[in-house]
């Protein structure tokens, strides 16, 4: 299948901006060595170091994360600031959490929040040695085609869409 095959049109054709696909985003890690471990290793990541302070990661998509090495100037992230990664069954999130309980020392993972239901989906959040967080989720479904299928359920203000 061609990228452009599998694209969402266009909705906004007279944006300023013609985008054809969102290609990158960017994270920070204190040693991209040491990251570079963790994204491979427990992540199941692609890795590619093109630059003295820069690697590249993806995975299964075109979209990629540059990761730069910041060291003691990194800025810790909020959990509401997190990377979300879909997996197959609530059951494969359960045995990625409990992975991730115990191998967190070795990864120098954070921390760990418990798997609940929330937002439609059954999830975790997990804070990795670099102060990013990362969201492990199972939605029966596709999100990315749902959260944009039910369209706009507030307004601008922030109040609920009334059917009128």
């Amino acid at each position: 299948m061609r990228i452009k095959d599998a694209l969402a049109p266009n909705p906004n054709p007279h944006s300023i901006v013609n985008p054809e696909y969102l290609s990158h985003g960017t994270l920070e890690c204190f040693s991209l060595k040491e990251s570079r471990r963790f994204y491979e290793e427990f992540l199941g990541f692609e890795c590619a170091r093109h630059g003295k302070t820069s690697m590249v990661i993806r995975c299964g998509m075109k979209f990629h994360i540059v990761c730069l090495e910041s060291g003691d100037k990194l800025h810790p992230c909020h959990v509401d600031n997190h990377w979300g990664i879909d997996v197959g069954s609530p059951e494969e999130v359960d045995r990625i959490w409990k992975a991730a309980n115990e191998v967190k020392d070795t990864y120098g993972i954070r921390q760990i929040f418990d798997a609940v239901k929330q937002h439609g989906c059954y999830s975790f959040y997990l804070e990795d040695r670099d102060h990013n967080w990362w969201e492990f989720q199972y939605y029966d479904g596709i999100q990315a085609e749902d959260l944009f299928d039910f369209g706009d359920r507030f307004d601008d203000s922030g109040a609920p869409k009334t059917d009128a």
